[in-house]
């Protein structure tokens, strides 16, 4: 078995295109062998902000032979009466190299048997790699030089070896080697015996080539150096995936910023440092301190300069952070309210202002509800998008939400509408907490509810590619803050509000539920068998989550085979047919009154543990009814009111689930 090894080198990629490419590579690959009918054991991709890097592990040398079965012209074509070849005969055989022995006739056609030699796997390396390559897709590709052909980056090398022997390739304008390039500030050409050694060879380079290996370094070493400290470091997988593809070779370093700007919003402070500038913010005993850890990615023993550097740096965007802070608190939170009357939510559904009033009516109808005190809530709505025309949010979009909230304190407002500004746009991802306020619950629940609402009605739902205003994550949102505080909230309501009361009126209800629904499904898929969960939706589940889920969970642990036969065995009599109306006198069996005396005596009014176990104890008397009763009866009067009593009985299974999609 051999192994193979692509290196693309390039200049600085920008780091958000490396993981799709990644991902992009490995399926390309993937796809390429598995088309070509080629063995192999694994592909793994490996990526730095310089190169792409692939190696196939365990292919085979040479595909396998081929046997195909090739159909040519109709016996009367391809032979004449006297059963010689004809031209078309003669042509079907010499354009597959066959003689007039190796043809066979079947339902009248001509037929051969053929051998497709193998092709060695270099010649198909050869052919296939650079469009392979070429394939990748992403934004803001380049041209350079006199080249028509594009990529995120002009190509500096290539290496391509298929074991010790090279494979020539050429991509754009580049043809491969047998050279690589190690750290940027070492310059120095490498040479690349054997794919086995990559990664090695590359460590030997000061490059570390492995993506998951440069993160685990990262964060081991932002710890160590916290550690001397006495402090730990802050990171978020957004601020560790950007460092991991922007350096090669990882190297802390330690620098600090005058202790005044700690004054300010912590939460001003840690993102400026981590968003802007790729810094480790460091916490001691709970609380930010002055100082920082920068990823470097630098060879040498001199520091001096980097963190000159990066301390300048840091001072001026604080610097800007207290000037902007400074002046936004001039004034109360409240008299950033008119402002949002010049920010657009989006084209066609009106303000920032005006979802502002959406919001106070719906959290408002929702509280009520719940039974809960409104004053807060409707306060909390009024003001949680106010920040977004303060200077220092509209520096740091990052931050909105949390200013306002800091904003809101410190013009004197209560500590739960403080508390609900900021968690209203909880949760901030799929793994973050979810609000444990009920006024940043229901505002948060009501303006993720107003965006993908908003977004369905306008015509912009989500597609495979694109997610408007984060519509997907909004959805997932509001199903994990309702399953954390166990809210008992109508969502399908809610949705159907919300639509009222947008400006542009579109009947896309059923869809916006379809997709709370989905979005429910696929959060709670990780815990669930996917089949149940779809099974335990034909009952609206946005009326009660929590009910669904109780649903989901009694139908998860079922162990009778029986019932689900027999639940399945009455829908495909009733098909899409249906009656009402059992009528007694029409029994015709003993069984028959049996069956419906059984089935009136299950109660929908008790917890689905014990109904399901009055479901289970039933399957005797469903089996006994169909062993002594035909239910298509001669007799139309028989017919339907059996067709009823099953009717009857198979409402009895869907206040469960759906059995016949389990």
């Amino acid at each position: 078995m051999s192994t193979y090894l692509l290196e693309v080198g390039t200049e600085e990629l920008p780091y958000k295109f490396i993981p799709q490419a990644i991902e992009q590579l490995k399926s390309g690959f993937t796809t390429f062998l598995n088309d070509n009918k080629v063995k192999f054991s694994d592909i793994n991709v490996y990526a730095t902000p310089r190169r792409l890097a692939v190696i196939v592990d365990g292919l085979e040398t040479k595909t396998d032979d081929e046997e195909k079965i090739i159909k040519g012209p109709i016996k009367n074509v391809a032979f004449d009466e006297n059963g010689n070849l004809t031209k078309a005969g003669e042509g079907f055989a010499r354009k597959n190299n066959l003689s007039k022995e190796d043809l066979y006739l079947e339902d009248n056609y001509v037929h051969a048997k053929i051998i497709i030699k193998g092709k060695p796997i270099a010649e198909l390396l050869k052919e296939n790699v650079p469009s392979i390559f070429m394939k990748l897709q992403g934004s803001h590709f380049m041209r350079w030089g006199y080249n028509d052909e594009k990529f995120s980056r002009p190509i500096k090398w290539i290496v391509s070896i298929l074991d010790k022997d090279e494979v020539k390739i050429k991509i754009i304008d580049k043809e491969s080697s047998i050279y690589t390039r190690g750290h940027r500030f070492a310059q120095q050409k490498v040479i690349i015996g054997d794919p086995k050694d990559y990664i090695e060879t590359m460590r030997n380079a000061c490059v570390i080539v492995d993506q998951n290996e440069r993160k685990k370094l990262i964060v081991e070493k932002a710890k160590e150096e916290a550690a001397k400290l006495g402090a730990t470091p802050y990171y978020t997988d957004d601020l560790l995936e950007e460092v991991t593809f922007i350096t090669e070779y990882p190297v802390p370093v330690i620098c600090e910023f005058d202790p005044a700007y700690l004054e300010i919003p912590e939460e001003v402070t840690v993102t400026v440092m981590a968003v802007h500038q790729r810094y480790f913010a460091l916490h001691k005993d709970g609380k930010l301190i002055n100082k920082f850890i920068t990823m470097t990615n630098y060879i040498g023993n001199e520091f001096k300069n980097i963190k000159a550097g990066n301390i300048r740096v840091i001072k001026a965007r604080l610097d800007d952070a207290v000037f902007f802070f400074n002046e936004d608190t001039k004034k109360p939170l409240i008299e950033y309210v008119e402002a949002l009357k010049g920010v657009t939510f989006q084209k066609g559904m009106g303000t920032m202002f005006d979802k502002t009033q959406r919001l106070i009516k719906l959290s408002t109808l929702i509280a009520q509800d719940l039974q809960i005190e409104t004053s807060d809530i409707e306060r909390t709505a009024l003001l949680c998008k106010a920040d977004l025309t303060t200077n220092l949010v509209f520096e740091f979009t990052e931050l909105q939400g949390f200013i306002g909230s800091d904003y809101a304190r410190v013009s004197g407002e209560n500590n739960k509408v403080v508390q609900g500004i900021k968690e209203h746009y909880f949760p901030l991802n799929a793994e973050s907490e979810t609000a444990k306020g009920i006024e940043g619950q229901i505002v948060g629940i009501a303006d993720k509810i107003d965006t993908v609402c908003a977004v369905f009605a306008a015509g912009k739902k989500p597609t495979g590619s694109s997610d408007p205003l984060g519509v997907r994550r909004a959805a997932l949102g509001v199903i994990k803050t309702i399953l954390d505080a166990n809210l008992k909230i109508n969502i399908d309501k809610y949705i159907k509000e919300s639509l009222k009361l947008l400006p542009v009126q579109k009947d896309c209800a059923t869809e916006v539920n379809e997709f709370f629904v989905q979005r429910m499904i696929i959060l709670l898929s990780d815990k669930y068998n996917k089949n149940i969960l779809e099974a335990c939706s034909m009952k609206n589940p946005l009326t009660d989550i929590s009910d669904y889920v109780e649903r989901v969970e009694i139908v998860s642990n079922l162990n009778s085979a029986q019932l689900v036969e027999n639940a399945n065995r009455v829908t495909r009599i009733l098909k899409d047919t249906e009656a009402s109306n059992v009528n007694e006198k029409y029994f015709v069996e003993q069984i028959e009154k049996t069956l419906y005396n059984k089935i009136t005596e299950i109660k929908e009014n008790v917890d689905y543990k014990t109904y399901l176990t009055e479901l289970e104890e039933l399957n005797p008397t469903v089996t006994n009814f169909f062993e002594e009763v035909l239910v298509m009866d001669k007799d139309e009067n028989i017919k339907n009111n059996r067709i009823a009593l099953l009717t009857l009985l198979r409402k009895k299974y869907e206040h469960l689930t759906d059995f016949s999609k389990i």
